[in-house]
C-alpha cells in the first residue's frame, strides 16, 4: 500500500503538473489532524511520510518535565531518559504512536486531499490562463442555460455568460457556437469564475480589431465607443495617415467589414464616426446620420447647441432620444437640438432683448447726466457752451466771447442795443439770441426742480448728486 501511494502521487503529480512533495507535505498536514481527531491526542503531533518506502509513522512530542501536570503534553524526566539517557528538563522528545488503523487513515485521507489538490490545480491552471486574455474575444459552445445566465464551454473550464451581459432579445440553444468578450475572471470558494460579455461596448471594439487590420496595423485608433446593446453603437475612429480615411477603411468595400460586425450583433446598427478635437465638428459629426446645420459651444461648461432643419430634427434625437444621448456619451458634451425655425425665433428675441437693453441703459445715463448737471448748474456752475444754443455757430460764439459774453446766463443778460452793435449780429439776430438763452435758463429751472423730485423719489440719484464734489 505504502509504495502503491507514493506511485499514484508521483502519477497525479505529472499529469497534473502539480509537485509530488506539495501533495506528500498536504498528506502529512492533514493525517495530523485525523490522528489528532481519530486518538484525541495532544496537540504536538508529527505525521511523517517516508519518501523512499512510503511508510507512515505518528510520532507524538512531549515536553520532559519534573512533575507531570498533564500526561497528554507533558512527560516526566525519569520516563524521557528510558527513551533518551540524555534527555534534560524543558526537552522536547518525541514518542512513536502505536496505531492499528493508521494504514486505513492514511489511505482516506491521501484520498481526499490528492483529490482537493488536483482541484486547486486546475483552479490555478484556469486562473493563470484566462486572466492573462481578460480583454480577447473567446469562442465556446452553450451548454445549457441557468436562471437565464447562459453557461458556455471553453474547452479547459466553463464560463457564465450573465443576462446583464447578453444583447436583448438573443437567444441560443445548447451546442451552438458563440463568441464573446472576456471580461473578468473572479475567484470564489468554488473556484475561479470566468465571465463572458456580449453587451459592453469593448465586445465592439474588439470585433473591429479583427475585422480591420488598419487598427491593428496603428493606422486607424478607435477613440471611443459607447453603446445600447441590441439597439444602436457609435463608434469614433482617428487616421495616423492623411492616405487612409478612417470611416471608409471600417465600412469597407461595399460595406463587407462593418457588416460583418453588425451580423455579429443580430443586427445592431452602428454609427462610425470621424474624431476630431474641434468640437463643433465633433458633436456634428456624432449626431451622424442626422445632418446638422450649426453647432455653438460654450467651452466652459462642455455643452453644445444644435441647429437641424425641420426634416432632420426627429433624425437628430433618435428613438426615445437615443442618438443624442448616445452622441452626448461619445463626446462628452451636453448637447441640445433646436430647429432652424426655433433658432431664428430665438435669435430675433436675443435682437428684440439687445436693443431694448440698449434704449435702456441710454435712457438712465441721459437722466444720470440730466441729473448732474441740474446738479451742478444750481450749484452755480454753466454747464451748456453758447455753441449749444440754437442758431449759434462756433463762429458766432467765438464773436460773443471775444466780447466777453462767456457764457448763456450773461447772453441772457446782454441788452439788445449793445449786443446788435457787434459784428454779424443785427439787431433781429440780438433779439432772437437773447430770447434763446433766456428760454434755455427757464429750460435748466425746470430740469432743476425735476432733479430735486427725482432724487427725492430715488436714493441712487440722490447718492449720485451727493457724491459730485464742491467747488
Amino acid at each position: 500500500m505504502s509504495r502503491e501511494l507514493l506511485s499514484i502521487i508521483d502519477q497525479i503529480g505529472r499529469e497534473k503538473g502539480i509537485e509530488s512533495e506539495t501533495i506528500v507535505s498536504a498528506i502529512e498536514s492533514a493525517l495530523v489532524s485525523a490522528v489528532k481527531k481519530r486518538y484525541g491526542v495532544g496537540e504536538n503531533v508529527e505525521v511523517r511520510l517516508d519518501r523512499d518506502s512510503g511508510e507512515i509513522e505518528a510520532v507524538s512530542l512531549k515536553t520532559v518535565v519534573m512533575e507531570v501536570s498533564d500526561s497528554q503534553r507533558e512527560v516526566s524526566l525519569e520516563e524521557a531518559r528510558e527513551l533518551d539517557e540524555l534527555a534534560e528538563e524543558g526537552d522536547e522528545i518525541g514518542s512513536l504512536l502505536e496505531m492499528e488503523d493508521l494504514g486505513r487513515i492514511a489511505a482516506q485521507t491521501a484520498k481526499q486531499v490528492i483529490f482537493q489538490r488536483v482541484r486547486e490545480a486546475e483552479w490555478e491552471s484556469v486562473h493563470r490562463e484566462y486572466s492573462v486574455r481578460v480583454g480577447e474575444i473567446i469562442s465556446g459552445m452553450i451548454l445549457g442555460q441557468e436562471r437565464r445566465n447562459y453557461i458556455v464551454e471553453l474547452g479547459k473550464t466553463e464560463a457564465l455568460l450573465p443576462i446583464s451581459e447578453q444583447i436583448p432579445r438573443e437567444s441560443y440553444r445548447r451546442g451552438d457556437r458563440i463568441r464573446a468578450y472576456l471580461s473578468e475572471v473572479r475567484l470564489s470558494s468554488r473556484g475561479p469564475q470566468v465571465i463572458l460579455s456580449r453587451g459592453k461596448a469593448e465586445f465592439v471594439a474588439k470585433l473591429f480589431e479583427m475585422e480591420v487590420p488598419e487598427i491593428g496595423e496603428g493606422v486607424v485608433i478607435i477613440k471611443g465607443v459607447v453603446r445600447e446593446p441590441g439597439d444602436r453603437t457609435k463608434i469614433a475612429v482617428y487616421s495616423t495617415e492623411s492616405s487612409v480615411d478612417p470611416v471608409g477603411a471600417c465600412v469597407g468595400v461595399r460595406g463587407s467589414r462593418v457588416q460583418s460586425v453588425v451580423r455579429e450583433l443580430r443586427g445592431e446598427k452602428i454609427d462610425i464616426v470621424t474624431w476630431t478635437d474641434d468640437p463643433r465638428t465633433y458633436v456634428g459629426e456624432a449626431l451622424s446620420p442626422a445632418v446638422v446645420d450649426k453647432v455653438g459651444v460654450n467651452e466652459l461648461e462642455q455643452s453644445a447647441l444644435v441647429v437641424v432643419s425641420e426634416q432632420q430634427l426627429s433624425l437628430a434625437i433618435g428613438k426615445k432620444g437615443q442618438n443624442v444621448r448616445l452622441a452626448s456619451k461619445l463626446t462628452g458634451w451636453k448637447i441640445d437640438i433646436i430647429n432652424q425655425t426655433e433658432y431664428e425665433s430665438e435669435r430675433a428675441k436675443e435682437r428684440d432683448q439687445e436693443i431694448s437693453d440698449a434704449i435702456s441703459r441710454e435712457h438712465d445715463l441721459q437722466k444720470e447726466e440730466q441729473v448732474l448737471e441740474a446738479q451742478r448748474f444750481s450749484e452755480g456752475e454753466e454747464v451748456f457752451d453758447l455753441s449749444d444754443l440754437p442758431g449759434v455757430g462756433e463762429k458766432m460764439a467765438d464773436i460773443l466771447k471775444a466780447h466777453e459774453i462767456s457764457s448763456v446766463t450773461l447772453l441772457a443778460e446782454s441788452d439788445e442795443a449793445t449786443l446788435s452793435e457787434l459784428p454779424l449780429i443785427g439787431s433781429k439776430t440780438a433779439l432772437r439770441l437773447i430770447k434763446g438763452a433766456k428760454e434755455h435758463l427757464d429750460f435748466v429751472a425746470k430740469q432743476i426742480g425735476a432733479s430735486k423730485s427725482a432724487t427725492t423719489e430715488n436714493p441712487e440719484a440722490l447718492a449720485v448728486a451727493e457724491d459730485i464734489p464742491e467747488d
